[in-house]
């Protein structure tokens, strides 16, 4: 029986990095909650082994139910019919067998019925679902919206909503419209408020994920005669009450599973989520990080069923008396998939624990003051996660669109039929460098970090880890590329022209990215080889291959973006232009 947890050994190399402890001991409030639930840890290792049980039964559910159902739900998908949608039979399955299991609303509070995980083990849970399914992740991830009400909403808000989501109520988050795609400020749905302090919305949203959803997370424009984000507040409408219609689903390319719906909102009913005014400068940036980190966990997810299905392939293929994977050039492919799937998860877990640890601390200081070096900690952690973020899901999500195109690739003319996954594959890959920001927005967001000197710095940390001894080879390329990245840097900050820089910036946070997951594949194998648990230590010799293919990879990456800043000019600027 298949197991998409077990049967993944870097998936339990990633769960045991050494933050796990100070993570787990901050989320667990030194597992205060011990006395009050029984199925509540009562210490880091009863915490660790919650973790793996709850993934095993994930892996399990994805394994049998979910992938089964995979290419059924791509032929079948939703439909519309008198405003309301009803899901593909498989996607129902799905969603009833993870509401049996437990598995939603994982990250919230014991007290709201959740299971209390960090998001690392929470975003492994999302890796996994991805593989089986991407569309239906999109589904099933969708429960990350609570976070933004746990963080957000009213005590009274908490109580009445999350126990939902984490009971299996659906949810969704209304932002895009007709005219307002990623320029989110340029937001219309009206929301008017009612005498009673109620408050009506009326407008049209567009492109919107589970547009049926239970619950909504709505931007609407509270204030009068305002034209920017100033003027954006959060709300919260329950379909109970009525009101929103979906006018028609969107006819996609792939993730055919997930509805992607556009609704009318007819004076409907809603309530104001935190304070006015700060839906998009506050609460959206909030929602946004987080959908992107489950973004990220989607392509990781697709990097990985595209690799498998290359491998097995190519295992299988004969031509010429052997089996295909026997040639070099179909060697060389395979490595250089496995290198970027395995590049992707090390900065997707990286990341993770970066966000756990600065939103631990934001919910300690809920209830009680920080100390100074607690403050000082959830500044840095939250930095880090904010620098992190970007880079993540925009490279991810382009590795596993070139992983999904060379597992078709691979395939040759039979990958260009509907007889193998890899075709869905290819086009549910497709849209993970588009929606919640496109590759070209987390540039925008990466770039501050760049000139800001953030991922530098996280890098001479790096540098300082202890790296194995079959690895001090890639050690030593990396501090090269990490000097050829200094010096693209200085030259591009020393012209001091935005828009030379913004041109640039590509290539300045793609190379950024190839130091920060060579170095992170390095020392995250470095540090798990003499490993005495049989897994993890298999799974680090894996990563130490990758290490190999994936620093010369990254090697000739940065040698060509660096000549590209040092020999194209401002002057040059004006043969890129239309």
């Amino acid at each position: 029986m298949a197991n998409f947890y077990t049967d993944n050994k870097a998936l339990k190399l990633h769960l045991q990095h050494p933050l796990m402890q100070k993570i787990v001991s901050l989320k667990e409030r030194d597992f205060a909650d011990a006395d009050k639930f029984d199925y509540a840890p009562v210490d880091f290792a009863d915490a660790m082994d919650n973790y793996e049980r709850v993934l095993e039964i994930v892996g399990e559910l994805c394994g049998t139910t979910i992938a089964e159902n995979a290419e059924s739900v791509d032929h079948e998908g939703p439909k519309v019919e008198k405003g309301r949608v009803t899901y593909a039979s498989g996607t129902q399955q799905n969603l009833d067998a993870c509401r049996k299991a437990g598995l939603m609303g994982m990250a919230m509070p014991r007290r709201f019925g959740g299971l209390n995980f960090p998001i690392t083990p929470y975003i492994m849970a999302a890796d996994i679902v991805s593989r089986a399914d991407t569309g239906f992740e999109n589904l099933w991830g969708l429960q990350d919206c609570a976070e933004t009400l746990y963080e957000f909403g009213s005590e009274d808000q908490r109580e009445r909503y999350i126990p939902r989501v984490c009971a299996g109520e659906t949810m969704s988050m209304d932002l895009t419209e007709p005219d307002a795609g990623s320029d989110l400020q340029s937001v219309m749905l009206k929301a008017t408020e009612m005498p009673d302090g109620s408050w009506r919305l009326n407008g049209v949203k567009r492109f919107i994920t589970n547009g049926d959803a239970d619950i909504h997370l709505v931007l609407a424009r509270s204030e009068n005669g305002t034209k920017d984000g100033r003027g954006l507040s959060m709300f919260i409408y329950d379909k109970r009450q009525g009101g929103v219609d979906v006018r028609r689903i969107e006819n996609k390319m792939g993730i055919k599973g997930s509805p992607t719906c556009e609704l009318v909102y007819k004076n409907a009913k809603a309530e104001l989520c935190g304070s006015r005014r700060l839906g998009l400068i506050k609460y959206v940036m909030a929602l946004m990080n987080g959908a992107r980190l489950g973004i990220a966990a989607q392509s990781v997810g697709v990097s990985e069923i595209a690799y498998r299905e290359a491998d097995a392939y190519a295992r299988d293929r004969k031509q010429f008396g052997k089996a295909i994977i026997e040639f070099p050039a179909v060697r060389e492919i395979l490595a250089t998939m496995k290198a970027k799937l395995d590049a992707s998860r090390c900065l997707l877990y990286e990341t993770a624990r970066y966000v756990d640890l600065y939103k631990a601390y934001e919910d300690i200081a809920r209830d009680r003051q920080l100390t100074p070096e607690e403050r000082q900690e959830m500044k840095l952690y939250n930095k880090l996660a904010d620098a992190c973020t970007p880079l993540a899901k925009g490279l991810t999500s382009e590795y596993c669109n070139q992983n999904a195109y060379d597992c078709i690739q691979i395939h040759g003319g039979s990958g260009f039929m509907k007889d193998y996954a890899c075709e869905r594959v290819y086009r549910d890959a497709r849209i993970t460098s588009i929606y919640e920001g496109t590759t070209q927005l987390q540039v925008v967001a990466a770039i501050r970090h760049v000139l800001t000197g953030t991922y530098a710095q996280l890098i001479e940390e790096y540098q300082k880890m202890e790296v194995a001894p079959e690895l001090e080879a890639q050690k030593k390329i990396l501090d090269e590329m990490f000097a050829k990245y200094q010096e693209a840097v200085e030259a591009v900050k020393a012209v001091n022209e935005t828009e030379y820089t913004d041109f640039m910036a590509r290539r300045l946070v793609e190379m950024a990215g190839d130091c920060v997951m060579g170095y992170l594949l390095v020392t995250d194998a470095s540090r798990n080889l003499s490993s005495e648990d049989a897994t993890v230590k298999e799974a680090a010799a894996e990563l130490a291959k990758s290490a190999k293919v994936y620093v010369n990879l990254g090697m000739a990456d940065v040698a060509r973006n660096a000549a590209f800043v040092a020999s194209v000019k401002p002057a040059d600027m004006a043969e890129y232009q239309a």
